[in-house]
């Protein structure tokens, strides 16, 4: 007991002055994309394509010392999985494990996360049901470890998945389910007789295909109970992009049919896998570089690592707003990772942030809700985006960090139709505009020249 004490002082530590420099393994995005034949899925993701602004939210037993997600348990030689080298490896799996006896969340508030979400002006939500893990935060019973076979076992609330789920759904928002395709806690995937030398399985699937069999009989299990028994999900996001067909197939036929026979028109968002079962790209801690024509999302945490840690550094409400209008105008949608803390509650120093996001997309959410691309997308920090009918187009400027609003504002290219009006969107009203070929120039009002906030406009081209 006294090694385990050490290893979570350890760990905090690491915690508070490492994880600035932590970046963690991310996923990118396929080079190609797919458009899937299921009409119900097509009118679905048109509909997800809408809401541009969603929430990650990771929270599991890392969240009980407040470290790097999973990972600490991958023998991987990594900067940015912490983990004291001197104490034996088996010994540190052993205290993650039992962190399910600490993990007592008795302040957990599904309601208050829903809420701040919506006062951010986000409309759909990703929750972790399993990391890699392993650790379930529903119900499942394909196995006990478990958020309900854990210190939190005689709360009413132990099947936690289905009162976050229910929380957003109540919020208007639309819901997805993140699951890992890998599980290192399942003996079918981390097999005891053998060492656990990375993130992937440890043995020889051909050597030993009734134990994979076994691991892709517990995946489809798992997935089947999330399927049928936590009422209407929109998105299922799989992570563990390793675990994939070639390598470790774990039958996304048989998976997905039977998905989307619970859950018709299920938006299947299999990370990093080109074919049909990945309906939108994620690429990890980046935006891209150039416009994209087909569905995606940038997932970036808003602080360094995606669940809770302590004393963490967040990004500034700006930083937020200024990545979310350069998405939306490369036609992408932006998730947002938050982590509850181990209590189970959204973190004030979050909650703030979150909702100036949410002012801001107040006045200004018609230039990014609801929106398409448009061919000239970019005229330095001024962004564009389309209504639907293509009639409408929005200007963003997204301020620098630090600065004031100009006096006046140019770009270059989306000229405004003659005589129409230039509308300020957070005034909802109209400002002096010139061109010039095609060089635009738009003359704010004095009483905004103080504020330190992206501007919007809407005209007629």
């Amino acid at each position: 007991m006294k090694n385990y004490k050490v290893i979570t002082v350890l760990l905090l530590l690491f915690a508070v002055y490492g994880a600035n420099a932590q970046q963690g393994f991310v996923h990118g995005r396929s080079s190609e994309y797919v458009w899937p034949e299921d009409p119900q899925v097509r009118e679905k993701l048109d509909r997800w394509q809408d809401l541009k602004f969603g929430v990650l939210l990771h929270w599991g037993l890392y969240s009980v010392p407040g470290i790097v997600e999973s990972w600490s348990i991958c023998s991987e030689d990594e900067e940015w999985i912490p983990r004291d080298s001197t104490i034996a490896y088996e010994d540190y799996k052993k205290w993650y494990w039992g962190l399910i006896d600490q993990f007592n969340p008795v302040r957990f508030d599904p309601e208050q996360w829903a809420r701040v979400s919506k006062d951010a002006g986000m409309k759909y939500v990703i929750f972790t049901t399993k990391h890699h893990d392993g650790f379930n935060m529903f119900d499942t019973k394909q196995t006990d470890f478990s958020i309900a076979h854990g210190a939190f076992k005689d709360n009413p609330r132990k099947d936690v998945a289905k009162y976050v789920f229910q929380a957003y759904r109540d919020q208007g928002f639309m819901v997805g389910a993140y699951f890992s395709k890998p599980d290192w806690h399942s003996e079918y995937y981390w097999w005891p007789r053998y060492a656990t030398g990375s993130r992937n399985v440890n043995y020889k699937i051909d050597k030993h295909p009734q134990r994979w069999a076994a691991f892709q009989e517990f995946t489809f299990n798992q997935l089947s109970e999330l399927m049928h028994h936590y009422g209407t999900l929109d998105i299922l996001w799989l992570d563990g992009g390793w675990v994939a067909p070639g390598r470790q197939d774990i039958k996304m036929d048989k998976i997905a049919a039977m998905a989307r026979q619970s859950q018709p028109g299920l938006i299947m968002v299999d990370r990093t896998i080109h074919g049909k079962y990945e309906n939108y790209q994620t690429p990890e801690r980046s935006i891209p570089e150039k416009q994209l024509p087909y569905p995606w999302e940038s997932c970036i945490t808003l602080g360094v690592d995606w669940g809770w840690t302590p004393h963490a550094k967040f990004k500034s409400s700006q930083e937020v707003v200024n990545m979310l209008i350069e998405v939306v105008a490369k036609g992408g949608g932006l998730l947002l990772g938050v982590g509850p803390t181990p209590e189970g509650v959204i973190q004030p120093e979050v909650e703030e942030r979150l909702k100036a996001i949410g002012a801001w997309l107040e006045k200004n959410g018609e230039a990014i809700y609801n929106t398409r691309i448009t061919p000239v997308y970019q005229s330095g920090q001024v962004w564009f985006t389309a209504a639907k009918d293509q009639h409408t187009l929005y200007a963003m400027y997204a301020l620098p960090e630090g600065e004031q609003v100009p006096a006046v504002i140019e770009w270059e290219g989306n000229v405004p139709r003659k005589g129409s009006r230039m509308i300020l969107l957070q005034t909802g009203k109209s400002v002096k505009w010139t061109s010039q070929g095609e060089k635009v120039k738009v003359y704010l009002p004095k009483s905004i020249l103080k504020n330190k906030e992206a501007v919007a406009f809407s005209f007629t081209k």
